[in-house]
């Protein structure tokens, strides 16, 4: 086993891939890690196999306020190059499938991320894998979900703020800049395509967020599997993943991001789920990582800023509401699934998007929220406490407002909790859904007008100024 439970404080010597770690803490048991698990759909050779498979983001204990918020400025356009491309690994030494070497060459290009989900009252860490030496990390989508602040702590205990430059929901992949960076050792690329089933592998990642990057041994398993994503409540939308490699390696909690590599030593996959086992130990352990060409190729995509149906670039617009998910137009309806979900918008508002459910802006759990105010009156610097509206504008078609973010551009327009949007730009809203839709064609810095009914039935337009959200 290899040792790296110095990670994140500042060395006596240099983590060089040739240069033996200090002492490592033992890998952490599995076991079930929060409201946010995934339904797992295997297809192969013909056969179709269910389990449940927890996504690997792992909440610290610790509730912290934000830092400010992120430039509405898109990211320029990266250099050509600065992105590898698949198998551009340098040679280093021979690992001859040793997992202490492996772990020598991997982990001085790997960073502890941690976040901070100020609208669900929450934080959570995870791994990033260093692809540039100027600081470009690629991690998964659900590690920088929802945040308002991310650090990332290298090898060499460095503490660097970032930036999201872009992301991919669909695929579960996100590209992110540390701030001031230079000089990083980074990560050394193999190539996904040339993997079989039988490959030995070493998974690594910061297991159970305890700030120390520790490896887990196993083999493939399985090549282009499908896995389907959903919480544990059935409270947020569900998400496939396509062609993932599985591997029987114990991917845990707080893996998500940190790399799969080969015997060689070499990067052919980014942890992203596995198996939950429950309580315990004896169960067979199982995680899946998406390949590292098909992450390789979306950092490639984000960091030549073409925006698509899939990828978005730098923070989405952000009106700062409290709503639910879903397709019905119908405000009561909208209101009694609140309600029924036992919270008034545990979930982040982003640009009008995103609520209901534990999820909360992807920290597993309730988070612990605060709130300035009440009922229809008030504002909430968190989602974790918003209490379903006592009223609601009286009104047959519209999105629901479950609560404000204070000094967000909705609550400085006015709007209030148990208010109904009814139109954006003279356009018809309907649905959460139709809402969500219409403000994502507009970028931070963008002016809208929205119109909407109070619960005393007064009709309000007023413009509003976009403001760069928390990633989607």
């Amino acid at each position: 086993m290899q040792d790296y439970s110095g990670y994140g404080q500042p060395p006596s010597g240099d983590y060089g891939p040739t240069m033996p770690m200090p002492p490592m803490p033992p890998r952490p048991p599995r076991r079930r890690i929060g409201a946010l698990s995934y339904l797992l759909v295997a297809l192969a050779a013909g056969a179709l196999g269910a389990g449940t498979v927890v996504a690997l983001y792992h909440p610290t204990s610790s509730n912290t306020s934000a830092s400010a918020q992120p430039s509405t400025a898109a990211p320029a356009p990266l250099p050509s190059g600065v992105i590898p491309q698949p198998g551009t690994a340098s040679p280093g030494p021979s690992t001859s499938g040793n997992e202490q070497a492996i772990v020598n060459k991997v982990a001085p290009g790997l960073v502890l991320i941690n976040t901070t989900l100020q609208y669900s009252g929450e934080t959570a860490a995870a791994t990033g894998m260093v692809i540039s030496s100027g600081g470009l990390v690629l991690t998964n989508n659900h590690v920088v979900e929802g945040s308002t602040s991310i650090t990332a702590t290298t090898a060499n205990g460095h503490r660097y703020q970032a930036k999201v430059l872009g992301y991919d929901v669909t695929g579960d992949i996100a590209l992110i800049q540390l701030q001031n960076a230079s000089g990083l050792k980074t990560v050394p690329i193999g190539n996904s395509a040339a993997v079989k089933t039988g490959d030995s592998v070493v998974a690594m990642g910061n297991a159970e967020g305890q700030s120390a990057i520790v490896p887990a041994a196993g083999q493939v398993t399985a090549l282009n599997q499908t896995i389907t994503a959903g919480d544990q409540g059935g409270t947020i939308t569900s998400e496939t993943l396509h062609g993932m490699i599985e591997t029987n390696a114990d991917i845990v909690s707080g893996d998500s991001g940190g790399p799969l590599a080969n015997s060689a030593g070499d990067v052919i996959g980014m942890d992203t789920a596995g198996n939950d086992g429950g309580f315990s130990v004896q169960q067979s352990a199982s995680g899946y990582a998406i390949p590292i060409n098909t992450a390789l190729a979306v950092a490639q995509q984000i960091g030549q800023q073409r925006a698509s149906s899939t990828v978005t670039i730098g923070y989405p617009p952000f009106m700062g509401v409290y709503i639910g998910r879903g397709s019905s137009s119908n405000p009561q309806a909208q209101a009694e699934q609140a309600q029924n979900n036992g919270l008034g918008g545990n979930g982040f508002g982003g640009f009008g998007g995103n609520g209901n459910g534990g999820f909360g802006g992807n920290g597993n759990g309730n988070g612990n929220g605060s709130g300035s105010g009440s009922g229809s009156s008030g504002c909430y610097t968190s989602g974790g406490n918003v209490p379903a509206p006592q009223s609601i504008a009286n009104v047959n078609s519209g999105t629901l407002i479950l609560g404000t973010i204070c000094s967000s551009p909705a609550a400085a327009a006015g709007m209030t909790a148990g208010s109904v949007i009814t139109a954006v730009n003279g356009q018809a809203v309907g649905s959460p859904d139709s809402l969500t839709s219409t403000v994502s064609k507009f970028r931070p810095g963008d002016t809208i007008s929205v119109t909407w009914v109070s619960p005393s039935g007064q009709h309000k337009t007023s413009s509003l100024t976009l403001t760069a959200g928390p990633p989607l």
